[in-house]
């Protein structure tokens, strides 16, 4: 997702933390890709944390993202934050229509399935209109990325959680375990 999307605040939500990945205001935090093995024993999940693209993006993490995602063969599923206060924006679209070119292989293989989430539902509860916002977003995503899955809606900070059950199993089913 996008600098300050709150990929962070997520991944600590999905894993049942809320302090293994440091969450900051301050885009940028994230600078390497990050590996979590999840599950009982040793876990059979690996999640990786990416940096965020965009103006506060640097180019470096989008070649190190794109080396990852072109040459990992195990990888299941990439997922996108996007901050439902906004719209998609050309650094959203670039990105979303730069995943579905590559989303199949010179060979013809499908390497990733890509599945939208729509993040900080919380802050949308406080505005008028936020069903409409959701629904203008999820055709934005549509219109750059038809064969993105379509959005699941979550909140890290409602108590309790919003949408995290539901990405856990979204999780779980990608990875067949």
């Amino acid at each position: 997702g996008r600098a300050n999307s709150g990929k962070s605040s997520l991944f600590n939500a999905v894993l049942g933390r809320t302090d293994l990945l440091h969450t900051s205001s301050k885009p940028g935090r994230t600078r390497q890709l990050n590996f979590f093995r999840v599950g009982p024993k040793g876990g059979k999940i690996i999640l990786v944390d990416a940096p965020g693209y965009g103006r506060r993006g640097r180019a470096e993490w989008g070649d190190l993202f794109e080396e990852y995602i072109l040459t990992r063969l195990q990888l299941r599923r990439i997922y996108i934050t996007f901050n439902g206060k906004h719209d998609l924006n050309q650094y959203d679209s670039q990105l979303l229509q730069h995943l579905s070119a590559n989303i199949i292989s010179s060979e013809g293989q499908q390497r990733y399935t890509m599945q939208a989430v729509i993040t900080k539902a919380d802050e949308l509860t406080k505005l008028k209109g936020a069903q409409s916002m959701v629904e203008s977003l999820r055709k934005q995503i549509w219109e750059a990325a038809p064969l993105c899955l379509p959005p699941i809606v979550t909140s890290a900070k409602m108590v309790p959680p919003f949408g995290i059950e539901e990405l856990r199993t979204n999780i779980v089913e990608a990875c067949q375990v």
